[in-house]
């Protein structure tokens, strides 16, 4: 009776060992699935759009995305990361004089600031209605700005893809907080915000 006492006590041993191991196991692939996914963005199809008002006139301007560090978490959202950097040499401003004015030293001033970032610090809400609120850096000058955002599945994907998105971005920023003062007799210091991001997750970016 003895030793079968020790085999059982040997057996459950072993068998907790291996539950205890599975159930490790179990934990790390449900915390990894769990994880924020990396995303890349597709900058071909991918706009940064910008309103201004020039005299009283709605006009519309596009910028191009330098590189961009997405990691979403679609079903915790608060989880999600981004960074974006935009390219404001390239910038187009709806008309030559406009764009030459816009990149400037009294509005953008790219020789000295070539780039444009912005770094989320907090995301709420959920994928359907969000407010992404981060640190805005223009001409070297950095203040916090609150987007909306949305997020779609593509047109053309099957129902339930979550690898092709679309994120739509909206919102509105003082340009005279961040240095760019020129020019205002004739435009105004607001400045509308209309992004529309593809994204796809895994693969390589695309600019």
């Amino acid at each position: 009776m003895r030793a079968e006492n020790r085999s059982m006590m040997t057996l459950c041993a072993v068998l907790c060992r291996k539950l205890a191991s599975f159930l490790h196991l179990l934990i790390w692939a449900t915390a990894l699935h769990a994880a924020p996914q990396q995303y890349y963005l597709d900058g071909d199809a991918s706009v940064v759009g910008f309103t201004y008002y020039l005299n009283g006139v709605k006009t519309e301007g596009q910028m191009p995305v330098h590189s961009a560090e997405l990691f979403l978490d679609l079903r915790n959202i608060e989880r999600s990361r981004i960074d974006v950097t935009l390219n404001p040499q390239k910038a187009v401003a709806g008309f030559v004089f406009a764009t030459e004015a816009l990149k400037g030293a009294r509005v953008l001033d790219v020789r000295n600031h070539p780039t444009i970032r912005f770094v989320a610090r907090e995301i709420t809400g959920s994928i359907h209605k969000a407010q992404v609120t981060g640190d805005l850096t223009v001409r070297g000058i950095s203040k916090p700005v609150t987007l909306s955002a949305q997020l779609f599945r593509q047109r053309g994907t099957k129902v339930g893809d979550l690898d092709n998105l679309s994120i739509l971005l909206t919102g509105k920023l003082d340009r005279t907080e961040f240095g760019a003062t020129g020019y205002q007799d004739f435009v105004g210091r607001q400045i509308d915000l209309t992004i529309l991001a593809r994204v796809r997750r895994g693969g390589s970016q695309s600019n």
